[in-house]
């Protein structure tokens, strides 16, 4: 596919536009005028502006952040233009959406370091020459008292008590200070700043998206189009993907983890995952269905599919040696080639006299568990392996050898050396 510049509007019907705009989304205000907004634009060949707000407080980007961002090259690819708002300012507050208290203000320095951690990450996916990058302090930091009056008084209590976690911190006692208004205010400003046409958000952002379509009416421009992408299950197959539940795929991940981690994907999850993750484009996706549907074997289309991941963000020659070394270790049963090493000299002070120390403690010490508690839970599962035998007693001593082998769950390994 082509980006940016080499890219005529013009090249796609509207039709085909609307199609892949609406390819995956969960919510649109409205098709009608977004519909209104591609026409103006083939017809002027003028690029539609796409904004996406980021608060840089937690810049570690797994697949859940890509959806949207995802979503944003796909119509790079038409020739539309991306703005994306580091909220450098906003971040001061925090996102109240989704809180049952107040956030703790992130400082400066805090903001800025995430910040460009979010930039460098971004442009895995996105087009650099389609994309601008702005910190909303360039506008935010200039309004004066006057201004933000008269910003607030475009809306009620009322109306900003509609927002769900408001209204639940309101009628269960739990505070909800002034300035967390101001969030949604602020980033409804950015919308007016930028005449942005389309403002992008996950549909826990809806309440923020409308509120710069209504700041921009009352500003007598043309109102943005919300369009709200789905939120992505995590691997549990269950729950949200997030890097507390561990249901999570890194973005930096090692390419055999990440193909490791889609191959363990539930099934029911596969064409969501083709949607909402990689840039296969409608027809693509819908062959993919098809093809379930139709009895194909779901682990072949799920191989696919990992290919897809790890192409996207390591290459496909990468993606080949992942799949390679998946089947060597899985099909075969034999362990990884490239393997982490754990030097015995790094903790030879916590053996003892015998050179012996406990599973838990040297799982924790070889980075295989987060914790002692979780390298319990794997032991009491039968995940974990020395030399290939399973470790079924939490305090069971563990002669520490060069060489040794040490094993969790099908994917995590460490070399003793």
């Amino acid at each position: 596919m082509l980006g940016g510049s080499e890219v005529n509007l013009q090249n796609n019907s509207l039709e085909r536009q609307l199609e892949i705009f609406c390819h995956g989304i969960e919510e649109i205000i409205s098709k009608d005028e977004l519909r209104d907004k591609l026409k103006s634009s083939i017809e002027n060949d003028r690029p539609l502006k796409l904004k996406l707000g980021l608060d840089p407080s937690a810049p570690d980007i797994h697949l859940g952040h890509t959806v949207v961002l995802r979503k944003l090259k796909q119509l790079q690819e038409l020739g539309h233009h991306v703005t994306i708002i580091i909220g450098d300012f906003t971040g001061k507050i925090g996102d109240p959406t989704g809180r049952s208290e107040t956030r703790k203000q992130l400082t400066d320095e805090e903001i800025l370091e995430n910040a460009e951690t979010y930039k460098n990450q971004i442009f895995k996916i996105l087009y650099p020459e389609q994309t601008k990058v702005c910190f909303n302090s360039e506008w935010l930091s200039k309004l004066d008292f006057v201004d933000i009056i008269d910003l607030s008084s475009k809306l009620t209590v009322a109306r900003m008590l509609e927002r769900e976690d408001f209204s639940w911190r309101y009628k269960n006692n739990y505070s909800i200070s002034l300035h967390e208004f101001f969030y949604p205010i602020m980033q409804g400003y950015d919308s007016v700043v930028l005449d942005s046409d389309v403002e992008f958000g996950a549909t826990e952002q809806r309440f923020n998206l409308l509120m710069g379509r209504q700041l921009q009416k009352e500003k007598g421009k043309s109102p943005q189009v919300a369009l709200m992408m789905p939120i992505l299950v995590g691997l549990d197959g269950e729950k949200k993907m997030s890097k507390s539940l561990g249901n999570y795929i890194g973005i930096e991940e090692k390419p055999y983890d990440m193909y490791g981690k889609t191959m363990s994907l539930p099934d029911e999850l596969i064409v969501e995952y083709y949607t909402l993750v990689t840039d296969l484009l409608p027809e693509e996706v819908e062959k993919i269905k098809n093809d379930l549907e139709s009895g194909k074997n779901p682990r072949d289309i799920k191989m696919g599919l990992a290919r897809e991941i790890v192409s996207l963000y390591h290459g496909d020659e990468a993606a080949k040696k992942a799949e390679g070394e998946f089947l060597r270790v899985f099909q075969k049963q034999e362990i990884p080639e490239d393997i982490p090493e754990i030097a015995i000299s790094d903790f030879k002070d916590e053996l003892d006299d015998e050179g012996c120390i406990k599973i838990v403690r040297l799982l924790k010490i070889c980075e295989l568990v987060s914790s002692n508690s979780d390298g319990k839970r794997m032991v009491k599962q039968g995940a974990v392996k020395v030399d290939g035998e399973k470790i079924q007693d939490i305090n069971e001593n563990i002669k520490v050898a060069t060489g040794l082998i040490i094993q969790v769950g099908k994917r995590k390994f460490a070399k003793l050396s």
